[in-house]
């Protein structure tokens, strides 16, 4: 039986209306593919708060969490992720990558030229198909 992880990734965009794409590292599982980034949900941990925290720990950042974006499950070979992206504004700090390989800010229309984790893909769809959040 594998096992389900839930994950929260964050879908910031700036007020370019770009979105922050983070390419994995060669040491993480899905090595040199872009995701949003975010972590696990801890045991009794909201989806915000876990969020809020990852990026605090990732990036170096604090964003708030506006609005669920798309809640997925997706089976890769050794584990079950049950991913919750959730778009967020950068209220401090600026991104900086320390697990990530590089951080880039792409257009809608752009975000399609990466390779991204499968289970990054539902959520890029979405995007690409709807307007900007910053308001």
């Amino acid at each position: 039986m594998k096992k389900t992880v839930k994950v929260v990734a964050a879908i910031i965009e700036n007020e370019q209306n770009e979105i922050l794409c983070a390419l994995r590292s060669p040491e993480m599982s899905i090595p040199n593919m872009w995701e949003f980034p975010g972590g696990k949900v801890e045991p009794n941990e909201d989806l915000f708060s876990a969020l809020t925290r990852e990026i605090e720990e990732e990036l170096h950042c604090q964003i708030e969490p506006i609005e669920l974006h798309n809640d997925i499950i997706h089976e890769y070979d050794t584990f079950i992720i049950n991913l919750i992206a959730i778009k967020c504004r950068i209220t401090g700090g600026t991104p900086t990558p320390t697990e990530h390989s590089k951080l880039i800010w792409l257009k809608r229309e752009n975000l399609s030229s990466l390779v991204w984790a499968p289970a990054d893909v539902p959520a890029v769809e979405k995007l690409i198909n709807e307007k900007s959040i910053v308001v």
